[in-house]
């Protein structure tokens, strides 16, 4: 009988215990939401979505933004874009259309700004990789020879410019008897000396220039017939009679001509 008085007490104690805290959370104020925050209008209610993620200048690209209902001044801005403009799609969703603009190849970004119904600020942003597509130009090959004529013998300096990655360079002609090869110095600079050959005929001949084993230009080289080198004309000088070779003629002085004939006078008195 004891124990059941001392377990009715304890359980009595309990509810006056429990009870009496009911109150105390009562009495206290209810929490309220922070100062500034808005339900539904953060940064992450809004979504910017592109079509393809990279492009070359001149492509499309679709745009689609989602935001709350009732969202105002949307506005898709962007380098790699141009002229951007969104038109409602149905609840919450904007979609537009623009062509990726002539701009540096690399990764350009796309953002969203607006206002929410509630007047919150709303941000998105996406990437935009932009790729030309076109393939850089090869550096230019260019032939220099230091004469655009010669004689046979004469000796023409041959420079070819490549790129660095060009293993050999090489002129040919038949002005200078077929291939001359050139050296290189590691840098794009090929240089040799080619001889104009011997018994070339006057005229024009090509001089095709070749890199790492393509033809990439020819240029037009003139010869003269005859020479022996520098380029002097082989033609001996006309050299004047001495006057102990000159001849005497019988009956005339040493005039360098034949006797016209007997003076009048002579010939009356022979008759």
């Amino acid at each position: 009988m004891r124990k059941a008085v001392t377990l009715a007490a304890v359980a009595l104690t309990s509810t006056l215990a429990l009870g009496s805290a009911v109150p105390a959370f009562a009495a206290g104020p209810s929490p309220s939401p922070s100062a500034g925050h808005s339900t539904g209008s953060n940064d992450s209610s809004a979504s910017l979505r592109l079509s393809a993620a990279s492009g070359k200048p001149g492509d499309e690209v679709e745009v689609t933004v989602r935001a709350p209902k009732g969202s105002t001044a949307l506005s898709v801005s962007s380098k790699a874009l141009e002229d951007i403009r969104l038109s409602p799609a149905g609840e919450g969703t904007w979609t537009g259309a623009a062509k990726i603009a002539e701009v540096a190849d690399g990764s350009h970004g796309v953002s969203l700004t607006g206002t929410g119904p509630d007047g919150a600020k709303l941000q998105a942003g996406a990437q935009l990789t932009v790729k030309s597509g076109v393939t850089p130009p090869a550096p230019v090959s260019s032939l220099k020879l230091s004469a655009d004529h010669g004689r046979t013998g004469d000796e023409i300096g041959v420079t070819v410019k490549t790129a660095t990655d060009v293993q050999n360079a090489y002129v040919s002609s038949d002005a200078f008897g077929g291939r001359v090869d050139l050296k290189g110095d590691g840098h794009g600079t090929w240089t040799g000396t080619a001889v104009v050959a011997k018994g070339v005929k006057t005229g024009y001949y090509g001089v095709h220039a070749f890199a790492g084993g393509k033809e990439f230009d020819t240029v037009k080289f003139s010869t003269e017939a005859g020479g022996g080198g520098g380029g002097k004309p082989d033609v001996k000088p006309v050299t004047p009679l001495k006057p102990s070779e000159h001849k005497k003629p019988k009956g005339s002085v040493n005039t360098g001509q034949a006797p016209a004939g007997p003076l009048p006078e002579a010939a009356a008195d022979r008759a």
